[in-house]
């Protein structure tokens, strides 16, 4: 759901078992099993076959030696997803506090423009290609660190400390969600995916309906609909809460696809598309923090 990559390929849904090579050999109910055959039990002392020679010591070497790396078997593993996503985040990190103390107040309103729709673009691009692209998505990456940067900026003048608390809170979310998933309280089920579902198109919705009342209409204020009040509410506090809980559900997503992904023996190359889809759903988190911190701290 929250990464098409995820959803739209098959290696991240199946679940593969290795053959038995030899479908009609019995095994015999007292020996350990190999992946080849019954294997002579625990302290029994095996001759060597006759023939026996230097070239079945090292195949037997290869057998019995230590398992092999996601470098050998080209599969990937949890650490290179986390590799992979440390590395995109430091993109993203760096590029926005790099951008936010390099350019000029002159060009910051053009260069969050172009990070906004950049990124945007390029998210769509990495989202439906067939295969994921680290270049892509490292381009990705710097126009969305742009944007965060530019943005942040603003923010940051106008309320001092925001950025350090949006930070945390989306930090503290992650952890908290990933632990809750690791835990088992938290699992992907169909009825979950159908919530998780029904939730963001009707978000998708109102924020283009509240996008087109912010340009259009006179009601529109810093944040359209969200600026208003119920009864002493926040209407943009309580949008953003229920935002959060949505981006909380796809981190959820998120984990499980990766779970499946390594479990069934996705390809190596697939760990940049397991960063790409945690750096959206992080970034996507963090600007609503960063907004319902500016509605609670706005007059």
């Amino acid at each position: 759901m929250s990464n098409p990559y995820f959803s739209n390929s098959k290696i991240f849904g199946e679940q593969r078992r290795p053959a038995n090579p030899y479908p009609n050999r019995a095994q015999a109910p007292n020996q350990a099993q190999g992946p080849w055959g019954p294997q002579p039990g625990a302290g029994q002392a095996t001759a060597p076959a006759p023939g026996y020679d230097q070239q079945f010591a090292g195949v037997e070497q290869s057998f019995y030696g230590p398992s092999a790396g996601s470098m050998q078997t080209g599969r990937m593993t949890y650490d290179d997803v986390i590799m992979k996503s440390v590395g995109v985040l430091a993109v993203v990190v760096g590029v926005a506090v790099a951008s936010w103390f390099i350019v000029p107040d002159g060009l910051k309103m053009g260069a969050m423009i172009v990070g906004l729709i950049g990124g945007f673009v390029l998210g769509l691009v990495n989202a439906f290609k067939r295969e994921p692209s680290p270049g892509l998505i490292l381009t990705y990456a710097a126009l969305e660190g742009v944007f965060l940067g530019m943005i942040s900026g603003v923010f940051e003048t106008i309320f001092s400390g925001i950025v350090v608390q949006a930070v945390l809170a989306t930090f503290i979310t992650f952890g908290v969600t990933l632990a809750l998933f690791k835990s088992g309280k938290v699992r992907v089920t169909p009825k979950f995916t159908k919530v998780l579902m029904i939730g963001m198109i009707s978000y998708g919705i109102f924020c283009l309906i509240n996008l087109g009342i912010m340009w259009f209409t006179p009601y529109g204020g810093a944040f359209g609909v969200r600026s208003y009040e119920i009864m002493g509410l926040p209407i943009g506090v309580v949008i953003g809460l229920v935002a959060v809980v949505l981006a909380a559900m796809s981190l959820i997503m998120d984990f499980d696809a990766i779970q499946r992904g390594v479990q069934s023996g996705a390809p190596r190359k697939y760990a940049w598309a397991a960063a790409f889809g945690l750096t959206v759903t992080l970034i996507w988190l963090y600007i609503e923090f960063l907004r319902i911190l500016a509605i609670l701290r706005g007059d």
